[in-house]
């Protein structure tokens, strides 16, 4: 794994202590998390932005969605289990559980999320 090391700009700058905890913590997540499912992250305005995922295959009740501690959690595991038992001869569709978190500035508050047509936006 490529490790950057931050302390030379860190050594003439006060107050900028999280940056370098938060590019830590990035890098860690990008280097265990797969790509799933796909999101897209969008500003819509100066104040608002939107999340958008891709979870074909799961309902309203396979999904939690928790705010907490300038974090986004986003929960998939379907619970319909009696599809693994209906002989597919081809399984496109991923119904496997997911697990993606999100930082949030101090600022961002998550308002509502929305279901529909496979797509959730947040």
């Amino acid at each position: 794994m490529t490790r950057f090391d931050l302390t030379p700009l860190f050594r003439s700058t006060i107050g900028f202590d999280h940056l370098s905890h938060l590019m830590d913590k990035a890098f860690e997540q990008a280097a265990n998390e797969s790509s799933y499912p796909p999101y897209n992250i969008e500003k819509i305005s100066e104040d608002d932005y939107r999340i958008t995922m891709a979870v074909a295959g799961f309902s309203e009740e396979d999904l939690d969605i928790t705010s907490e501690d300038n974090s986004l959690i986003v929960r998939g595991q379907s619970k319909n289990q009696d599809q693994e038992n209906q002989g597919f001869l081809y399984r496109g569709i991923a119904a496997r559980g997911f697990e993606r978190r999100f930082q949030l500035a101090d600022y961002v508050r998550v308002q509502g999320a929305n279901l529909e047509n496979g797509i959730l936006s947040i």
